[in-house]
């Protein structure tokens, strides 16, 4: 059953509760292996990439318990070196961009790892250089098997030092910062990313015992100490869905209620959201969106048109611009998308086009949306899901849109969000799995 079936065009109404954050959850479940004491982990999600990271880490010898829905305990007391150097590692780990983070918690405790090139969403070249220069900066020696598209590290003598990231990425600190905890001296690092998901990641290492300061910098300091304890640690609500809930109200003219937000965890996304004109109101910690028959977007104080960019955080997650693309074109006005960090996610344009949204493509980084204030729906049409977060964009267009849409290659939108169609359809939506294979 690999394509939703969707009749768009209706309002939806009710309570949505986001899930954990996919994000957070690769980091957070990689950072069990710092420790052989038992680590109680919950909200987290029930998505692909997750359970692939979590079979992983049984695979590699950790004990794994399943308490609830989101909740498991897991005890990495005997792990298994050698499972590196199996087919089957060599398989799985490849086809998960998320495993990647096992490697800095790896050469702390046991002073060695091997990872195959890890795969995961095609948005442009992603490169692991952050990572591995860190890990080098730590006094780890890279050996890659050109034969096996492997890397073998050896990181027998990690020691702190300075590091100046060339990058802000957050899988890029989490890394080396899970690295750094056991490592002997003290890490700066410096250009650090400062996500709620890596302050959230410091704060359960430090319950650990870890010595991190500077936690919400960009300037992290790392005391390295020589064992950590288990302890138990809640997920964050994932706030990429938050915005795509937010993206798809609007779009659809829907009072919709997101439950459990963490808003003062959310930074810059409501106001983004509300320069399109979306009204939204915090209750507590939920947000409320109210039915609105249209939305206009602001332009800057001197009457030139709105400009939204990605940026590392505080800025504007890039993983919401295809959302407040897809929004936009339903939108009273204009708005500049610019997508700086990857350089083909917005190559998802041509389904809009397709379904009568008013976009130009200006460059593989930007578009420009003429916003159609819902003078004319979108149609609905058949199309293929490129990556996560399109897939989603390409899911609330759907939504909006006049008549039947088919999305295929859903895969990929069950990779970062977990049963999607059981939670629309809560809300009133008309989606079903359908079996399909894409036209092209």
């Amino acid at each position: 059953m690999n394509a939703f079936e969707i009749y768009g065009g209706k309002p939806l109404k009710g309570e949505i509760t986001p899930q954990g954050a996919k994000n957070e959850a690769l980091q957070i479940l990689s950072a069990v292996l710092l420790t052989p004491e038992k680590m109680t982990i919950s909200n987290i999600p029930d998505i692909k990439d997750v359970n692939k990271l979590i079979e992983l880490l049984g695979d590699l010898g950790v004990g794994i318990e399943r308490i609830s829905d989101d909740t498991y305990t897991f005890e990495a007391k005997n792990i298994n070196i050698d499972y590196f150097q199996s087919e089957e590692f060599k398989t799985k780990g490849g086809s998960l961009r998320g495993s990647i983070m096992i490697v800095g918690p790896l050469l702390a405790r046991f002073g060695k790892a091997a990872i195959p090139k890890p795969g995961g969403d095609k948005i442009g070249r992603r490169r692991l250089d952050t990572h591995f220069l860190g890990f080098e900066k730590l006094g780890a020696r890279f050996h890659y098997d050109q034969d096996n598209h492997f890397f073998n590290i050896d990181a027998t003598n990690l020691h702190g030092t300075y590091i100046l990231l060339d990058e802000a990425s957050v899988t890029g600190t989490a890394n080396i910062v899970m690295a750094a905890v056991l490592a002997k001296g003290t890490t700066t690092i410096y250009n650090a990313a400062c996500e709620p998901y890596l302050q959230q990641l410091c704060k359960m290492l430090n319950r650990m015992g870890a010595k991190i300061s500077g936690i919400g910098s960009n300037l992290l300091s790392i005391e390295g100490v020589d064992y950590l304890t288990g302890t138990e640690h809640r997920m964050l609500p994932d706030m990429i869905e938050i915005g795509s809930f937010i993206g798809l109200a609007a779009m659809t003219g829907s009072e919709i209620t997101i439950k459990d937000v963490h808003f003062d965890e959310l930074g810059i996304i409501p106001t983004v959201f509300g320069r399109l004109g979306i009204k939204l109101e915090r209750r507590g910690d939920d947000i409320y969106i109210p039915a609105q028959d249209s939305y206009e977007i602001e332009t800057f104080i001197d009457g030139s048109i709105l400009t939204i960019a990605d940026a590392p955080w505080p800025g504007f997650t890039p993983d919401l611009l295809s959302i407040v693309l897809v929004v936009a074109t339903q939108a009273k006005g204009n708005v500049l998308i610019h997508q700086k960090m990857f350089e083909s996610r917005l190559f998802f344009v041509d389904k809009l086009i397709d379904m009568g949204a008013q976009i130009i493509l200006c460059d593989p980084h930007r578009a420009t949306v003429i916003g159609l204030n819902k003078a004319f729906k979108l149609r609905g049409i058949e199309m293929t899901s490129p990556d996560i977060r399109a897939g989603v964009s390409l899911l609330i267009a759907a939504l909006s849109a006049q008549g039947r849409s088919v999305i295929y290659n859903i895969e990929q939108i069950e990779r970062g969000y977990q049963h999607i169609d059981k939670r629309l359809l809560a809300l009133g939506a008309q989606i079903k799995r359908i079996e399909g294979k894409p036209l092209h």
